[in-house]
């Protein structure tokens, strides 16, 4: 595993919202802690493992500064969105715009919807679980980017219902 591997991962972790995660294997073990609400931040421990063919790698325990707040240049944006629905993922797992790599996509931007109309898959542990429209409009913006994996409550669409 390498420095990107791990810097990857620290950063999945972190917006996860998991408190801790561990990772062992033959040759690496990796522990990843978040930080409480008092202690903003997360703390990551690497311990190489030593190796039969491989020198003895000793590495210090990084602290990785927590993301900035976001910048008052993007409230203005997030102001026109006020009007907009927000569709948002219903669980954990893989964004999907297409049925299948040969079809097309369900929604484009301008496409108006009606409820009950499948946005998009999800796929979690295997299952391919299709999301259906709660509201009637135009898809607005499409928030995610395909095969990215979302989170329970992440925004995925946005809809202007008029």
């Amino acid at each position: 595993m390498d420095l990107k591997d791990i810097q990857n991962l620290i950063k999945f972790v972190a917006k996860s919202g998991a408190s801790e995660v561990k990772i062992e294997t033959d040759d690496i073990k990796i522990t990843i802690k978040t930080g409480s609400e008092n202690d903003r931040g997360e703390t990551t421990y690497i311990h190489q493992m030593p190796a039969m063919s491989q020198p003895q790698m000793n590495m210090q325990p990084q602290t990785v500064a927590p993301t900035p707040p976001a910048n008052s240049a993007e409230a203005p944006s997030d102001a026109a969105d006020s009007k907009f629905i927000t569709i948002k993922s219903p669980i954990i797992g893989t964004f999907y715009r297409k049925p299948s790599p040969d079809k097309p996509v369900f929604v484009e931007v301008g496409s108006t919807i009606s409820a009950g109309d499948v946005l998009c898959v999800i796929e979690a542990m295997k299952l391919f679980n299709e999301i259906e429209s709660e509201v009637s409009g135009k898809i607005v913006k499409v928030l995610i980017d395909d095969s990215s994996p979302v989170e329970f409550d992440q925004p995925l669409f946005l809809v202007d219902p008029s």
